[in-house]
């Protein structure tokens, strides 16, 4: 196994907390309902392929072709995002923090809007920190595809055996092993904290 040179973050879950029944369970009081929303107009699905760089106005256009009745809710999502990402998760931004500040080259690898996470920068400053960032919304391919993690290893020029990746998402963390990378699932920051001494990583 290489030494590792290069740690490459998810920001999802690993850094920020996202969660949409956060502005839902207002717009959508009843939990049975905002369920149903969730499983059948706002899916995860749907909300993908803005990651992968579909605009807004064509993903909004495109439910509400279908749920006309719940125009009001569909487009209630973009409106409300802000609300869907209250706060960061203090104890994994130290330890990115801590990594940058120890001289490690740590970059971030993203399945985002490219519209959103603009406002993710503006709303955490930490985010700026990291070398750089790898955005799905700007390039148009997205996690777990192999060449998405190909793309961001030739762009910040790492060597992939000698980087290790870190994600919630456990098909993520496979589809960086499938190009060469090590990776590990993100439980919690002790835990991360545990993996990164297992990989030889000090901070």
């Amino acid at each position: 196994m290489s030494a590792i040179r290069h740690i490459v973050f998810d920001i999802g879950k690993v850094l920020i907390h996202y969660d949409p029944n956060l502005p839902y369970s207002k717009i959508i009081p009843d939990e049975a309902e905002r369920r149903w929303f969730f499983s059948n107009v706002c899916t995860s699905a749907w909300n993908l392929e803005q990651d992968r760089g579909r605009s807004w106005a064509d993903a909004e256009a495109e439910l509400i072709t279908r749920f006309p009745d719940r125009e009001a809710d569909i487009r209630a999502f973009r409106k409300n995002w802000r609300a869907m990402v209250p706060y960061a998760y203090q104890d994994s931004v130290e330890i990115l923090t801590s990594l940058v500040d120890a001289g490690r080259d740590v970059t971030m690898l993203t399945n985002f809007a490219a519209d959103t996470f603009r406002e993710a920068r503006e709303i955490f400053p930490f985010l700026n920190l990291p070398r750089g960032v790898t955005v799905s919304g700007e390039i148009g391919l997205i996690k777990p595809d192999v060449e998405i993690y190909q793309c961001h290893a030739a762009d910040f020029g790492l060597e992939p055996s000698a980087t290790l990746f870190i994600d919630d998402v456990m098909e993520n963390v496979e589809g960086a092993q499938a190009s060469g990378w090590q990776a590990v699932q993100f439980i919690g920051a002790e835990q991360l904290k545990s993996d990164l001494a297992s990989f030889g990583v000090t901070h």
